[in-house]
């Protein structure tokens, strides 16, 4: 059994692949907590559905980011998680975070890396005329979703694709891989 936190920003439905695999039996795992910065994230009502422990930490406007990314750091330790996965998480993790939690910090990214990082894969795929985009689960490093890749999966790009349409396909596999990557940790 192995204790997660996770890191969301939006509705969470990668958490909620995560909750629903844990409480079918499909993953040896635990989320001790789930972290969001933005204070109204639906994730965190999911989370506090489940009985899983929901904390705000929002980046105020013109706050010091160091300051932040070590308080974020701090929230996270008290957890002692064997593994954070960032699943929706729209800010990038700091110096701090990264050093205290190096090696065990997974994130999810719509788009098959290295194609496409950054915060615009399925746009930026569509842009790019490619018939097949993807989800990655990688491990986080200082770069910008430049970490050990850990899982993939494609996704066929249709001619009548939109952003939206092409990001909901996606999502699907992304939510699978967490679940994948997460159940097999220990593994990695």
């Amino acid at each position: 059994m192995i204790d997660v936190v996770v890191l969301a920003s939006g509705s969470g439905t990668l958490t909620q692949a995560l909750i629903d695999a844990i409480e079918a039996g499909r993953v040896g795992a635990r989320i001790v907590a789930v972290v969001s910065d933005q204070p109204d994230a639906g994730v965190l009502e999911r989370a506090r559905a489940h009985g899983i422990e929901a904390i705000a930490h929002p980046l105020a406007k013109g706050a010091d980011r160091g300051q932040w990314d070590e308080a974020l750091t701090e929230l996270v330790a008290r957890f002692e998680p064997d593994l954070v996965a960032s699943a929706g998480f729209m800010k990038l993790l700091g110096p701090a975070f990264l050093a205290r939690f190096e090696g065990r910090t997974i994130n999810t990214h719509p788009a098959l890396l290295p194609s496409f990082p950054g915060m615009h894969g399925p746009r930026d795929a569509l842009r790019a005329g490619v018939k097949v985009s993807g989800a990655t689960v990688f491990v986080v490093d200082d770069g910008v979703d430049t970490g050990r890749i850990l899982a993939q999966g494609a996704v066929d790009v249709h001619d009548d694709d939109t952003v939206e349409s092409l990001h909901e396909r996606i999502k699907v596999v992304e939510r699978r891989l967490l679940v994948d990557v997460v159940a097999n940790w220990r593994q990695q």
